[in-house]
Order: structure tokens, then C-alpha cells, then sequence
């Protein structure tokens, strides 16, 4: 690569010959966006701004330049008095500098941008979906809950108006809670097809409001038919492994302090004022000048290099420095989003450097990455973080300062302190705690998932099943009151195991890529994956590989609780709704049986949503199997054995089922569960995860002729499985449907944590049941095989329970 970014070849080029992508509109559109591509279920080409300073690095006054001359053109419509009035918003992370810079052009208003990084003690006044993203929840945290309260106009900041989705779903959340006569939208470039302009009008018609934009160029994106599919081959045919260590830094990294004013924020992530404004242009030249002594001796082109959201502080800082140095000073960012690196003068993203994320993201770590620095000349790097991004991550060996130091000579480090609101007064005592994450809690790693929970492992809460089940069924304790001892299996029954695994990986594979792909499909182009606690959870670490093996994304997974007859862990809702957009949430859960947890977490959220005015969650359950034809997002309906189900905690991250005590869980706590970490040497968690993704490359093709069938037909859930339960309780003489558990998984689980009083096994069943008729023989527990029977198999519960009705040594006996 040499030192110009594209050698003046428009960089577009590369990807408009090979897929046939067109840009048309006005002439300056090739001036201002270049073309790449990316792993993305949706859209696999990516628009790159040439002026934007996020990707391609660019003059400082070029960038700064487009946002103020948009925002003149946004205070010449409104005029004075309503620009006065107004409140500009930014969007995370890619238009927080464009933003602010469109609020120094208004000049008269106050700037907000969105974050996807939640803060303590601070409320979110609004949140939203930015459907395309790779990152799409976005948050709104002004330190001062008027500044978007008011009924002055809103201008909302932009990059790219591709369909207006994100616009839309924005304007929606915040005309519901603070309406407003007038709204600007404003963009470096409208893409929007007619039909989507035509859209925008008729949203405007019905809530009563003008909405206007103002845009530096406009036109369309031609796609051929197949350029999707075109695009991931070319992606999988181009993606090398080029994300690892590098050559050896040969850079020195220096810091440097900038003495930034005190008050000033660090951007508009809480709200940045006139007043602000003025005070940061004020100390800029002194910023700047420390920062050009340090520059080496003779640099000539130096590469000032912010930091995700934090767009604004380094491209004021580069702005000034280009003023005043000889060198050649470009700008740029670092990013989240995964875009494919080609080394041609017609490509958009030449280089790649990635690096691990320093910030402590609330959605776990993942890579980073900063494009177009590699090979690009400079001498110098200054790179421009906030001081909660200044942690050891960003000065470890593979981390951002090394990775710059393999391709400059000299890095200079700036810190910008984080500004922080106090925390303002809100409705509940205590912020809700961070997820538990392994290692502390659970065996899997860190980014797998992070556990909506509180810890109780220090708290002994085992009591002996028969003691359990009495208490149960004479109502005198609720089942997730205490937890059963957990289950040691013999030799015999973990070499079933194993060879349950061996068997079935490839047929769970592909369930998970059906059940991944349907959603990715439908519900969400990134979905928030909340796992049911505990079944769910394996099932959406797997989830969350398989999107991540085939598209690159790295998606949120968490885990949380709900019981039946109590419901899901509204603390847990809370959270989720505070640091992502609900729409995007897809519960996951390992079954279905009888569809009982489907009804528990229907009726659930709309308790939740009605108490608590927060709307957005889909209730639907995304499941590896549904037997029950309880769902209409499954990977199959079969009911075969997951040898997750085989086994508790030793297959699930080491983490008990979950705990619903009021001694132990207060009103502002989360549901709880154990950590057994001395089950270290019997934990088969992750041979369990890695085994079946193992098998992911081999099951792509038989995945996507699976979900072609299934989104062409009929997925309506029958409930035929609560239907057959009804009438086997009947039959049996139980008359508790509660006490009938259908399927492999359900069957398992009354084997292993209640009273089974009989299994009915589906005459002819092989295989699958294998664990299912030891676990029956060592707890001396019938199996009755029956015709016709609508799953492998049934387990019962023991309608009539008393410890005397098994006898000194807990076997059940026959009423």
C-alpha cells in the first residue's frame, strides 16, 4: 500500500466490477463514498466515506469542514430563534464526530450522541435499533434529562440515510415520550430508494410533525439480483488471517499530556453545550502545541487516530495541529465493525490492524480494528483514547499501541479524561449489577455469555430430591426455593454420554444453524441473545459461534432466569432494556416440551411490559428443538437427544439451575444460582460446545436447503404436545399436567432432579433413550413402552408423593 489511500482509483472500483454494484446520483457521490465488503447475513457491501475520518484516513479540515458546512445549511432552515431552540443528536459510533461537527455549524444548539457504553447510575432516556449495523443498540444518556425534553426542533446526524430505518425507529421512541413539530434529518449522503423516501413522508403525515433533511449528496445503490450470495463468496474467497500478531513493534510509544480543560466533556455522550464549545476552542492551540513538540524531529505526515465514539476531542486536536505543523496531518478512527481488508487501489479498506477492545464494552470483549493504517507512511501515530479506555488491555502485546508500533516509528499516547455526569436521582435504590462472567462464575469463557444472576454459591441450598418433592407437592415450597444434589454420574453413564455426543453432533450442528440462521433472518440482522438459565444457555453459546464462524459477528449472549409460576427475572428485563433495544432480544432455550415456559415467558413480558411501560420484547422463544410444535423458531421439530441434557451443571458451565428465594433475592436483585467450581475435573462444558461447532463447516449447505423449506412453510405452533400431555395426565390418573414432562430433555430432567414414578418410551425408540433406561434402571424406575406415543419418550412425576412411598433407599414403587 502506498501512502496515498487509493492511488487517486476511485475505490469503489474493486467491488463494482466484480458484483456489479452501481452508484447513481450526483457526481460528487464517488468523491465521497468508496465501496468494500463484509460478512453480513444482510448486506454483504459496505458503504465507506472517503471524508467521514472513520475508515479512510483524511485532512482533519476536510472532515470538519463537511459537518460545519451542514450545519450552516441546517441553521439557514430553521433560522436563529429555532436553531436556538434546537437539539442536535449523533449517531454511535460512526457519526459522533459528524454530529458535533454539525452542532458547530448550528453553533446556537446543544449536541447529544448515542452510546453503546451504559454508565452507572445514569437512566437511559430512550434507546433505539440501528438495523444494519454490526452493532445495533444504541442508548441515550444525557447527564441532563431536559436536554431532550423539550419541544424545540430535533436534528439527528447521520453518515448515510441508506432505507431511514434508524431515523424512523428514532424519531418513534422519542415523539412517543417528548413530541416535536419539527425534525431534520441530516446526512453526508441520502441513499434512500423512493419507496423509502415515500416512507419517511408518510410517518411524518401521522405523527403530525415536518420532518426535513438536508444531505451533502444523494442518489442510489444498483444492486444486481444474487449480489448478496455473490458478495459472501468473494468475502470467503478474499478473508485471510491477517488478525493475528504482526511483525515486531518497532515503534516507541511515548504519552503525552494534553491538560484538557477542566468541565469540558470529552464529547457529546452526556451533552455538550455552547458554553462547552467555546471553553474547548479556547484551550485547543495549547492542546495542540503540546502535542507538536512532541511530534520527532523532521515528521512529515503524522496520522491523529481516535478512539470508537471518541471522534470529536482527536479531530479538533488534528485540526489544530494541521494548522499549525509542516507535516501532512490526517485523521481516523478505530471501530467495532468487521469489514474485509483488499490491497488494491480500488478498494475501499486497503489495511487492517486488529487488536483486542480496551474499554471494557458492556457486551463483553471482542476485536477492534483500525483501517487504512498499515503501510499508509506514517511516521507518526498520535492516538487519542478517554481514560476508561486507558487500561492495560490497550498497552498489551497484541494490543492497540503494539499493533501501531509495527507500522510507525513514533506513537504518541493522549488520554482525554472520561467525563462522568453525577448520577442523577431514579426510581430504584441500587444500579443493577454488571453480568457474572466466567472465569469467576461458570467455566466458559468471558465472551460466551454473561450471566444476568447473582452468585449464591456460598450458600447451601441442596436438599435431597425426595425431601424436595414432598415439599413441592404438598405446597409447602416452590421448586426454585432449593436446588436438588447434584447428579455424579457413574463411569458407565458418562461414556454414554460421549458416545451421545459423538452420535448426535453433527444433527445438533445443524439444528443450531437452522434455528441461528431462521433468526438472523427474521427477528434481527443482530440480535441480543438471552438464553433461559440453564437449558438455554448451551444452545446460545452455540448460537452465537455459528453466527460468529459464518458472518463475523460477535453477538451479545446473556443469561437469565425464569420460573415457572413466577415468572422471568423482571430485574434482568430491566437491564436488558437499559443497555439494549428490546426489539433485538431473541429468548433462547435448549426444548420445548409441553410449551409451558413458552406460555411462562408470554404471560411474563406482558406483566413486565404493563408494570413497567417498556415495550419491545418478542416473546417467542427460538429453541434448538420443539417437539411440542410449541414455536415458530426452531432448528427442528424431531424429538431426539441433546446430550445436553444428559447431565446439570457439568455440561452447562458448571452453574446450578436458578434460585428463587425472598431471604436471598430481594426486589432489586437478580434470580441467583451456584457456581460448583468443584466439579472442575467431572466438567464437560466446553468438549460439549466444541465438539458439536466443530461440525459446522461440514453442515452449511444441509442448513441453508433446511431453512430455504422451512421459511416457505407452515411453522404455526399446534400445541399438540400439550394436547397429548392433557390426555396422558388423564389417562395415568395424575390430573396435574405439571407432573407430565414429554421429550428427551424433559424426561432427562425428571430422572435427574425429581421423583419419577414411570417412563413411557416410544415403542421401537433406540438409541436416544439409552441414557434414559440406565438413568431409569439405577433409580429402579419402570419404563412402559407404548404405541403411537407423540414423543421419543415421557417422563412421569410421582402423582401421590411421600418419602414412604419409595422406601428406605428412594426408589420409586407403583401406586
Amino acid at each position: 500500500m502506498k501512502n496515498a489511500v487509493n492511488d487517486g482509483v476511485w475505490s469503489g472500483t474493486w467491488v463494482a466490477r466484480r458484483l456489479g454494484v452501481e452508484l447513481e446520483g450526483d457526481e460528487q457521490l464517488t468523491d465521497l463514498l468508496g465501496l468494500a465488503l463484509r460478512r453480513n447475513p444482510k448486506r454483504a457491501h459496505l458503504l465507506v466515506s472517503r471524508v467521514l475520518g472513520k475508515h479512510v484516513p483524511q485532512s482533519p479540515a476536510v472532515v470538519h469542514g463537511h459537518g460545519l458546512r451542514l450545519g450552516h445549511r441546517v441553521r439557514a432552515l430553521l433560522g436563529d430563534a429555532e436553531a436556538a431552540r434546537a437539539v442536535v443528536l449523533g449517531y454511535a459510533e460512526t457519526a459522533t464526530g459528524l454530529g458535533h461537527s454539525v452542532a458547530d455549524g448550528l453553533a446556537l444548539a446543544p449536541y447529544l450522541h448515542s452510546t453503546r457504553r451504559p454508565v452507572a447510575g445514569l437512566t437511559p432516556a430512550g434507546g433505539f435499533e440501528e438495523s444494519h449495523s454490526h452493532a445495533t443498540s444504541h442508548l441515550l444518556l444525557p447527564g441532563d434529562p431536559a436536554l431532550l425534553a423539550g419541544d424545540g426542533p430535533l436534528v439527528l446526524v447521520d453518515d448515510e440515510f441508506s432505507t431511514g430505518n434508524t431515523v424512523l425507529n428514532t424519531i418513534r421512541e422519542l415523539h412517543a415520550r417528548h413530541p416535536r413539530r419539527r425534525y431534520v434529518v441530516v446526512a453526508l449522503v441520502d441513499m434512500r430508494s423512493a419507496e423509502d423516501a415515500a416512507r419517511l413522508d408518510r410517518f411524518a403525515a401521522e405523527i403530525g410533525a415536518r420532518v426535513d433533511l438536508v444531505a451533502a449528496a444523494s442518489g442510489t445503490v444498483r444492486l444486481p439480483d444474487g449480489v448478496l450470495e455473490k458478495g459472501q463468496a468473494l468475502v470467503a474467497e478474499h478473508e485471510r488471517a491477517d488478525t493475528g500478531p504482526g511483525p515486531a513493534p518497532r515503534g516507541e510509544v511515548t504519552r503525552i499530556g494534553l491538560d484538557w480543560p477542566d468541565g469540558v466533556p470529552d464529547g457529546g455522550r452526556h451533552g455538550f453545550t455552547p458554553a462547552h464549545r467555546a471553553r474547548l476552542e479556547e484551550a485547543l492551540p495549547a492542546m495542540a502545541a503540546r502535542i507538536a513538540r512532541a511530534l520527532p524531529e523532521g515528521a512529515r505526515r503524522v496520522l491523529v487516530l481516535g478512539c470508537e465514539e471518541l471522534m470529536y476531542a482527536p479531530l479538533r486536536l488534528a485540526a489544530e495541529l494541521e494548522r499549525t505543523v509542516l507535516a501532512e496531518v490526517r485523521y481516523s478512527t478505530t471501530t467495532r465493525s468487521p469489514v474485509l481488508p483488499v490491497d488494491d487501489p480500488g478498494y475501499a479498506i486497503r489495511t487492517r490492524l486488529a487488536f483486542p477492545a480496551h474499554d471494557d464494552p458492556a457486551d463483553g470483549p471482542g476485536e477492534r480494528y483500525a483501517y487504512n493504517v498499515a503501510g499508509a507512511g506514517f511516521d507518526t501515530v498520535v492516538a487519542v483514547v478517554d481514560s476508561a479506555a486507558d487500561t492495560p488491555l490497550l498497552h498489551a502485546g497484541d494490543g492497540l499501541l503494539a499493533r501501531l508500533a509495527e507500522h510507525a516509528p513514533h506513537v504518541l499516547l493522549a488520554v482525554v479524561p472520561a467525563h462522568t455526569p453525577e448520577p442523577r436521582p431514579f426510581e430504584r435504590p441500587a444500579m443493577l449489577p454488571e453480568p457474572l462472567r466466567g472465569p469467576a462464575f461458570s467455566s466458559y469463557a468471558p465472551d460466551e455469555v454473561g450471566w444476568l444472576l447473582q452468585d449464591l454459591s456460598a450458600v447451601s441450598l441442596e436438599a435431597p430430591t425426595e425431601e424436595r418433592e414432598e415439599a413441592v407437592q404438598n405446597g409447602g415450597a416452590h421448586y426454585a426455593e432449593s436446588l436438588p444434589v447434584e447428579y455424579q454420574p457413574s463411569e458407565r453413564y458418562q461414556a454414554l454420554f460421549h458416545a451421545a455426543l459423538d452420535t448426535s453432533a453433527a444433527r445438533i450442528a445443524r439444528a443450531v444453524g437452522v434455528v441461528t440462521e431462521t433468526v438472523l433472518t427474521e427477528r434481527s440482522a443482530r440480535p441480543v441473545l438471552v438464553s433461559l438459565a440453564r437449558a438455554g444457555t448451551p444452545v446460545g453459546v452455540l448460537m452465537r459461534r455459528w453466527a460468529e464462524q459464518r458472518y463475523g459477528l460477535r453477538l451479545p449472549h446473556y443469561a437469565v432466569s425464569i420460573v415457572r409460576g413466577r415468572g422471568i427475572d423482571a430485574n434482568a428485563l430491566r437491564w436488558l432494556a437499559a443497555h439494549h433495544d428490546p426489539r433485538d432480544v431473541v429468548f433462547v432455550d435448549g426444548w420445548t416440551g409441553k410449551g409451558a415456559i413458552t406460555r411462562e415467558l408470554a404471560a411474563a413480558i406482558e406483566e413486565f411490559e404493563r408494570a413497567e411501560g417498556v415495550t419491545g420484547f418478542d416473546p417467542e422463544i427460538a429453541v434448538l428443538a420443539d417437539p411440542g410444535s410449541c414455536v415458530r423458531t426452531y432448528g427442528t421439530r424431531d424429538d431426539f437427544l441433546i446430550p445436553s441434557a444428559c447431565l446439570n451443571s457439568t455440561v452447562s458451565g458448571l452453574i446450578s439451575r436458578t434460585v428463587l428465594r425472598a431471604d436471598l433475592v430481594g426486589p432489586h436483585d437478580f434470580h441467583g444460582a451456584k457456581f460448583y467450581r468443584e466439579l472442575a475435573d467431572a466438567d464437560v462444558s466446553t468438549a460439549f460446545l466444541d465438539t458439536v461447532s466443530g461440525h459446522f463447516p461440514d453442515v452449511r449447505d444441509e442448513v441453508d436447503a433446511d431453512v430455504k423449506e422451512l421459511l416457505a412453510g407452515d411453522r404455526a405452533p399446534t400445541w399438540e404436545g400439550w394436547r397429548a400431555v392433557e390426555r396422558i395426565s388423564e389417562e395415568y390418573g395424575i390430573h396435574d399436567v405439571n407432573l407430565v414432562k414429554p421429550g428427551v430433555g424433559e424426561t432427562t430432567r425428571v430422572l435427574l432432579r425429581r421423583v419419577p414414578w414411570k417412563i413411557l418410551a416410544k415403542a421401537g425408540a433406540g438409541a436416544d433413550l439409552d441414557h434414559v433406561r440406565l438413568l431409569a434402571e439405577q433409580r429402579g424406575v419402570p419404563v412402559e413402552e407404548v404405541d403411537g406415543l407423540p414423543y421419543t419418550c415421557v417422563g412421569l412425576i410421582h402423582p401421590k408423593y411421600t418419602r414412604g412411598a419409595t422406601g428406605a433407599d428412594g426408589r420409586a414403587v407403583n401406586v
